[in-house]
């Protein structure tokens, strides 16, 4: 018995969320009210406040959710593939695909995310779950490459390919191609860079410059 409704707690959240996502589109997110939101999922106004708190618990669902789902389509060839460049470009290309289907969503929404105090801003601590999972699947492609590269380095490469993953999320959202054509050659153009820069890194000329990159990072960090 627990276990079914286990089960019927999680499709009515997940109702939930879809139907806002929806409204969120149709509507905007500051005209949808937590009461549309329930009455078009046909639930009460207090049942879903029972199972997400705000409109911004919604979204930080959502964020999870498209974390999840971005993670488990990189895990096939992250188990695989043994080169750095390989692995990024894949990983970000799989980030774009599971993305599409949000895109309109994510264009209409993003001036909320891109507000530095919005506790939805992927760099928020409301987000910091979504955040760090996300730069797992980064430290995954540094940890199974069998490139070369500055030990130092290593350690802050995680963070610095989820910060230029944000990046390429800026551009995606104003990426009007058809299929995201854009997104997907600016993929194909700076994966190449990222990677030579990452494999310069480790040879003795280099190392200086690479030392002061971290100590730079640390401090803007700090």
């Amino acid at each position: 018995m627990s276990e079914a409704r286990n089960r019927g707690a999680e499709s009515t959240r997940e109702v939930i969320v879809e139907t806002a996502l929806r409204l969120f589109r149709e509507r905007g997110f500051e005209a949808t009210t937590m009461r549309a939101i329930a009455a078009e999922a046909g639930v009460s106004v207090g049942n879903a406040y029972y199972y997400f708190d705000s409109k911004e618990a919604l979204i930080q669902a959502y964020y999870d959710r498209a974390q999840a789902e971005h993670e488990a389509a990189c895990r096939e060839f992250l188990a695989t593939e043994e080169s750095f460049a390989a692995r990024l470009s894949g990983v970000l290309r799989e980030w774009v695909r599971v993305s599409e289907p949000y895109h309109e969503f994510a264009v209409k929404f993003f001036k909320h995310a891109a507000e530095p105090t919005n506790p939805l801003s992927p760099f928020s601590k409301q987000s910091s779950p979504a955040r760090e999972a996300s730069i797992a699947i980064y430290r995954e492609v540094v940890e199974g490459s069998r490139d070369k590269m500055n030990a130092e380095l290593r350690e802050e490469l995680p963070e610095l390919l989820w910060l230029l993953s944000m990046g390429m999320v800026l551009f995606w959202v104003h990426d009007t191609s058809p299929g995201c054509a854009r997104t997907y050659r600016l993929i194909e153009v700076t994966v190449p860079l990222v990677d030579r820069l990452v494999g310069l890194s480790h040879l003795p000329g280099l190392r200086g410059i690479t030392k002061d990159f971290i100590a730079a990072v640390h401090e803007l960090r700090a």
